[in-house]
């Protein structure tokens, strides 16, 4: 071989391994982003409100008015995570301004511990400013011991000015969704970290339960 293609074999060599560097860096920075995103996402959505994110401020109920709302409650869970994860609870009729106590139960299917997350909206997204958790198992990390069950309380309130917004007077039905994903320990522990996607985050402790 002469020098010349000796010397372009080395060049190409080095670009390879700058393309290998580049890819792994981007890939790493992509699960590493994964892994924040709820929560900066939970920062975001509080601040701003966006996607149905409601109000977390504590004010109290301040007693019922006379507008009457459906409060629906929907559950989803990520297939990585090998819970039953549901509503405790059909739809509720509640007024502005009560204060509501509804339920999700959850059981852990699997044979070990599992950890999970829950992120939370309400729909119509433009209800959310008005929707007021008082008590809630979001953004928290949730042990269940293997076969356990455990229902996780929800407690909240409507403004009574959602009567009054042009935008939001009309609604008559408001749907609570909740969804349950794996923690990052979790995902570290089963090998998942290659395939995470945006719900991987942490939070709190455990909640309680029984077996």
């Amino acid at each position: 071989m002469d020098d010349t293609a000796a010397s372009r074999e080395t060049l190409l060599r080095r670009r390879n391994r700058r393309l290998g560097f580049g890819v792994a860096g981007f890939v790493a920075g992509m699960v590493g982003l994964a892994f924040a995103s709820v929560p900066l996402y939970q920062i975001f959505c509080r601040v701003t409100g966006y996607n149905g994110t409601v109000q977390t401020a504590g004010l109290a109920a301040p007693g019922a008015g006379e507008q009457v709302l459906n409060i629906r409650f929907n559950a989803t869970t990520h297939p990585t995570l090998p819970w039953r994860f549901a509503p405790a609870q059909g739809t509720m009729r509640l007024p502005v301004g009560e204060e509501g106590v509804a339920f999700y139960r959850a059981r852990n299917l699997s044979d070990a511990p599992v950890t999970g997350v829950a992120t939370y909206n309400v729909t119509p997204e433009v209800v959310g400013k008005y929707f007021h958790k008082t008590a809630c198992f979001c953004f928290e990390r949730q042990t269940l011991e293997a076969g356990q069950e455990m229902d996780m309380p929800l407690s909240f309130w409507v403004d009574p000015r959602i009567g009054q917004d042009p935008n939001t007077r009309g609604i008559r039905t408001v749907t609570v969704s909740y969804s349950f994903f794996r923690t990052l320990d979790d995902a570290e522990r089963a090998g998942a970290v290659a395939t995470a996607g945006p719900h991987v985050g942490a939070g709190g402790g455990p909640a309680r339960g029984t077996p």
